[in-house]
């Protein structure tokens, strides 16, 4: 596991940057806040690309910038993948690709060959096309093999899917999802959208205002219920990570470890590891178990907490298999159920609301 120092300040009119932090690269590292919270700044801090930029930026050790001092881009061994791709429009994909492998020649990494790269993100068909030609997805995934085939240390993503419709989102994720254990690289990726970081990213770094107002494991951070304001509010919710186990008429199991959950599913990647995000308004809570019900999942859960905010809102923190879960309920039916810390539980969630949140 590699680590990113960084103490680093920019000032742009009103906006300031002020970023003290060292992240621990591992898999992929999103970093996470609303519009013009500093995300796509500080990617460019990292990259070298502001200027203005003063402080410290080491990465494993070899310091990027310090003292006013400050290693050029394309020497920090960095790939970068933009928002809109930004493909050479008179090359063919092929051209592009190759273009990249032009320039990681002599870079003191582990060189990525083409043909990996190809078969990972899918690009044999693409191969005699222009960009014009291209979907976005695809434009996206031509845009990523180039970045990679720069052998780079640190692939850098800035919201590459916030162009896609939701098909297209479909497809790419599982690629970029395998990008780091493929290819041996950790990833910072940008983005707005709190189911990409559930779904995609083992840690989070949480920004606001050009601050960094929390960092750490996605579980943890996103069932806080102190960041629900910047992580989503009536959005909010926890993480589970599950198994896809099996597949029947369109219904596939996902198995925590007791206990399994069953959602529509087209395709499912049977055998692999996922995370999935339920939103706290779409869990139910009974105190004995339901019979002759429509919702199919029914989980047996522990009371860990129950915290009371200024609403009309009681918010439940429940226990898994070892795993988190959050509910919100009324404080009516709370006192109704006479809830309290420690009691056995069932969790009830309908398949409709799990599958809007698997974005692959």
């Amino acid at each position: 596991m590699v680590k990113l120092a960084l103490d680093v300040r920019l000032e742009r009119g009103e906006f300031a940057l002020a970023v003290s932090e060292t992240l621990a690269l591992d898999g992929i590292t999103a970093l996470f806040g609303p519009s013009g919270s500093g995300k796509t700044t500080l990617l460019r801090v990292i990259a070298g690309l502001e200027d203005g930029a003063r402080g410290t930026v080491a990465f494993d050790g070899e310091r990027w910038q310090h003292d006013g001092a400050r290693v050029p881009p394309h020497r920090r061994g960095i790939g970068y993948v933009f928002q809109d791709g930004r493909l050479f429009p008179h090359l063919d994909v092929e051209r592009n690709l190759r273009f990249a492998l032009e320039r990681a020649h002599g870079r003191p990494s582990r060189p990525i060959g083409l043909a990996d790269v190809i078969a990972a993100l899918d690009l044999k068909a693409l191969l005699r096309r222009r960009p014009a030609s291209l979907s976005g997805g695809e434009q996206q995934r031509v845009a990523i093999g180039r970045a990679l085939l720069t052998s780079p240390r640190l692939l850098l993503m800035d919201e590459p899917l916030s162009s896609l419709d939701v098909g297209r989102k479909r497809e790419i994720v599982p690629l970029i999802e395998k990008l780091p254990a493929a290819f041996h690289v950790p990833v910072l990726y940008v983005t707005h959208n709190v189911d990409e970081v559930a779904r995609l990213a083992s840690r989070v770094v949480l920004l606001n205002a050009g601050r960094v107002i929390a960092q750490g494991d996605v579980a943890e951070i996103l069932e806080r219920i102190d960041l629900w304001s910047y992580t989503g509010g009536r959005e909010a919710g926890a993480v589970l990570e599950v198994r896809v186990e099996s597949e029947r008429d369109g219904i596939a199991t996902l198995r925590l470890r007791e206990h399994a959950l069953h959602v529509p599913m087209a395709e499912p990647p049977l055998g692999r590891t996922l995370r999935i995000r339920i939103h706290a308004r779409d869990v139910a809570v009974a105190t004995v178990r339901p019979r002759e019900i429509s919702i199919r999942n029914v989980l047996g859960a522990e009371v860990l907490r129950i915290d009371l905010d200024a609403s009309i809102y009681a918010e439940l923190l429940l226990g898994i298999d070892g795993q988190h879960l959050r509910a919100r309920i009324t404080r009516d039916a709370l006192d109704e159920l006479r809830l309290k810390t420690g009691q056995q539980v069932y969790a009830l969630i309908k398949s409709v609301a799990l599958e809007s949140t698997l974005l692959g």
